[in-house]
């Protein structure tokens, strides 16, 4: 034996180290996943910086030139307003809507208008403003129709289409603000921006009609960012951008929600950002919005760019990490090697002991039998080595659960777990337990329902019958009793074992399934102390577990948790 502990100390077990190996490449996979982890966290928040600023600077910009926009059509429509009032309050302009001299409404406005109205071909006169030149003009009777000019060229042609899209339902206090779309060939832009003011009678206070004046859109004077595309989004359509009218049909959808936060898209295979705004809030005319579009390439670029330096920084990080993980490893796994190294010795010693002791115990046995067999042994002698051959079965008993304990902590035991009747095995152990001589007059209760079927092994689960029933009637009194029930509960099947006799103490009961644990009620028993330890590790490695149910100076109990067979009776 002691050549065998020699070797074993000098060359550890392929096992050990394997275990040491597996505990160093769990340890560098550990940390290169806390590096991996890092990187792939500082890649995504930088990633999400760089967009987040990116996309709050491009709304800057948009709102920059939308605001623009704005004030010119504020100074514009302030300064329409006056004029309007003032051009109701002539009396041949009243007089034409009132009196309903509509032939005449036109001529008498010609003169009025004449200093804003933008002729075709005329240039820009000095001191004017392009944005205070209409384009063209109508009047719209107080049912908000169209009062349609006898020389259109005087006042600025439209079609009959044009002219359809100035209507209203009705006059409103508020002046209104609109969009046209008027086709390519019509000269200047796509869309015209219109202006309806409403004229009141000056008798009344109602309205009467309303002055409708055209004027081109107003143009960003803000620089353009980002591949920035400006247009106006009216009737499903996008107007006054390069973008193809195929691709931006997908727009619709998308407009209201980019009202409130940028929409990202995909156009022409490229990403994109896409703001809008609404142009004629509560408006009588159709809604109209200000759309602008941003080529988010740069900021692809840039997000591709620090994609590489972030990843270049972590490949570092990961080399420097690789390289710290094996000191750590190295460090940290010497520890853990000795321990693996030190229960290895200990269980292959407990083995290889168990297994040596084996053939001297039985060469013992077989020595006291026939010394027993002899016809010149006295009674008295006899007795002796009756008690001797016991004490060799105790022994074989102990040898046999300490190899069965080496076995299970080297993870040797494996289990094939098959369904068995467990009312069939407790009736079995209690039927062996029955066969023993009874010196303390034990009752027996049972409480055991029908046809309990669990998933196990049957010698190991014999081995925790017989472990439990021999504990309880071991530690009983005389004239005590010993109780085994057995039922379903809860996806489990339950086995509980309880018997009289003097209580197991508080500060014991936390070690009660420790090896070799034997409280002061183990004092005047024979015993070794694994009998529960052993029961709890074969219950465990059915995937059940044992444990102390109660203790007290009336009663003990202990309870075994089973899996239960599936159950295939109904099955073909």
């Amino acid at each position: 034996m002691k050549l065998r502990l020699a070797r074993l100390e000098a060359f550890p077990t392929v096992t050990t180290a394997s275990r040491v190996a597996g505990f160093r490449l769990r340890l560098l996979l550990a940390m290169m996943l806390v590096v991996s982890v890092v990187m792939a966290l500082a890649l995504y928040f930088a990633q999400r910086s760089l967009a987040s600023r990116a996309e709050r600077e491009l709304e800057q910009a948009f709102q920059a030139a939308f605001d623009a926009m704005q004030n010119g059509r504020g100074v514009r429509q302030a300064a329409l307003v006056e004029r309007s009032l003032a051009l109701g309050r002539k009396s041949r302009i009243h007089a034409a809507l009132e009196d309903d001299a509509l032939d005449l409404l036109y001529l008498a406005a010609q003169d009025e208008l004449r200093d804003i109205m933008l002729r075709r071909g005329e240039p820009v006169r000095a001191g004017a403003a392009r944005g205070l030149q209409a384009v063209f003009y109508r009047f719209l009777d107080r049912h908000g129709r169209v009062i349609s000019p006898p020389e259109p060229a005087d006042v600025g042609a439209l079609s009959a289409a044009e002219e359809a899209q100035l209507a209203l339902p009705g006059i409103t206090l508020e002046p209104q603000i609109g969009y046209v779309v008027r086709p390519p060939g019509a000269g200047g832009s796509a869309v015209a921006e219109v202006i309806a003011m409403p004229i009141f009678s000056t008798t009344t206070g109602e309205g009467i009609g309303a002055l409708v004046l055209g004027f081109e859109p107003f143009a960003s004077s803000a620089p353009a960012r980002g591949g920035m595309q400006q247009g106006i989004w009216l009737g499903d359509r996008l107007h006054g951008t390069a973008i193809a009218p195929a691709a931006a049909a997908n727009f619709g959808p998308l407009i209201e929600r980019a009202t409130s936060a940028p929409v990202r898209l995909a156009l022409e295979n490229s990403p994109h950002l896409l703001f809008a705004k609404r142009l004629n809030p509560a408006s009588l005319f159709p809604a109209a919005h200000e759309v602008a579009v941003f080529s988010l390439e740069d900021l692809v670029a840039q997000q591709r760019q620090l994609s590489w330096r972030v990843l270049g920084a972590g490949g570092v990080l990961l080399l420097l990490g690789l390289g710290a993980s094996q000191l750590a490893s190295a460090r940290l796994s010497a520890p853990v090697e000795q321990l693996a190294v030190d229960a290895e010795r200990s269980a292959r010693f407990s083995a290889d002991a168990s297994h040596q002791l084996k053939t001297p115990v039985a060469v013992l046995r077989a020595g006291l039998e026939e010394l027993m067999a002899r016809d010149s042994i006295t009674p008295a002698e006899c007795e002796q080595v009756s008690a001797l051959i016991h004490q060799t079965y105790r022994l074989s008993t102990l040898i046999e659960d300490l190899l069965l304990l080496s076995r299970m902590d080297a993870g040797a035991l494996k289990l094939e777990l098959t369904p068995l009747d467990l009312t069939e095995l407790i009736g079995a152990s209690l039927d062996d337990l029955s066969a023993l001589p009874d010196q303390l007059e034990l009752a027996i209760e049972t409480d055991i329902g029908p046809r309990l079927r669990i998933l196990g092994e049957k010698r190991y689960t014999e081995i925790i019958l017989q472990n439990l029933l021999e504990n309880a009637r071991k530690y009983n009194r005389r004239g005590g009793r010993i109780r085994v029930a057995a039922w379903a509960e809860d996806g489990l099947v339950r086995l509980s074992v309880g018997n009289t006799g003097r209580p197991i103490a508080p500060a014991a009961q936390a070690h009660v399934f420790e090896r070799f644990h034997r409280g002061a009620i183990g004092e005047n028993v024979p015993g070794y102390g694994l009998g529960l330890n052993l029961a709890r590790e074969v219950a465990r490695r059915h995937r059940g577990d044992l444990r102390l149910v109660r203790s007290d100076e009336h009663w003990t109990e202990f309870e075994v948790q089973f899996r239960p067979a599936p159950d295939t009776r109904d099955r073909p």
